[in-house]
């Protein structure tokens, strides 16, 4: 089964045996992907029950729970990798959970939507609503987004919570690209928070 390309970019990140926990993860196709390929010891968490429904039947260990409210049980440091993918867009407190993240793993895999893509800024100036596109394809009244950010903006954000991004990659329509963390850090981001529709980071606490 393939993988969604970030989530495809955040397994090649994940070394063999490490112990990983995966924050809202769905019906659990990166998790079993990473248990079988790459024999992590993996956990999952997730908020809908019948996704942890579905990961169950894959074999997979997870437990339902809230990314905004349930991480502050976890223990500093017990898993290698955290990751969070497509979420953190979608959570009450973005900053209080990336920390956690940061606490938890010795090592956070984020990706996230891009909100300064150049199809949402057009679409936005010249039809003057909120923007559908093929990635983000909701209305703004049905959205899961509650938190819009940029490539840029999530940049901040890392910068704020005192982690340092070890890898950065840009997801364009049809290319990975790897992005230079060291120019990310010093705010040179120009061209993927344009033309990115998803980007990916691999964080750790500095």
């Amino acid at each position: 089964m393939s993988l969604r390309p970030d989530l495809s970019a955040i397994a090649a990140m994940i070394p063999a045996g490490t112990r990983v926990l995966d924050v809202g993860c769905g019906d659990g196709a990166l998790l079993e992907h990473l248990v079988r390929t790459k024999g992590v010891d993996g956990r999952g968490i997730e908020l809908s029950q019948q996704n942890v429904n579905a990961c169950v039947a894959r074999g997979l260990s997870v437990m339902q729970g809230d990314a905004d409210t349930d991480l502050a049980e976890y223990p500093s440091q017990v898993f290698d990798f955290v990751i969070l993918s497509q979420t953190i867009q979608a959570t009450e407190k973005p900053r209080a959970v990336l920390e956690h993240l940061l606490r938890i793993g010795k090592h956070a895999a984020i990706s996230l939507p891009n909100f300064g893509h150049w199809r949402i800024r057009l679409s936005l100036l010249f039809a003057g609503r909120m923007p559908r596109t093929r990635a983000l394809d909701y209305h703004w009244y049905d959205t899961p987004n509650i938190h819009l950010c940029t490539i840029a903006d999530f940049i901040d954000l890392t910068r704020d919570c005192g982690a340092r991004i070890e890898k950065a990659i840009a997801l364009e329509k049809r290319q990975v690209k790897a992005m230079d963390p060291e120019a990310l850090m010093r705010g040179i981001v120009g061209g993927p928070n344009l033309r990115a529709q998803s980007a990916v980071f691999l964080l750790k606490k500095t």
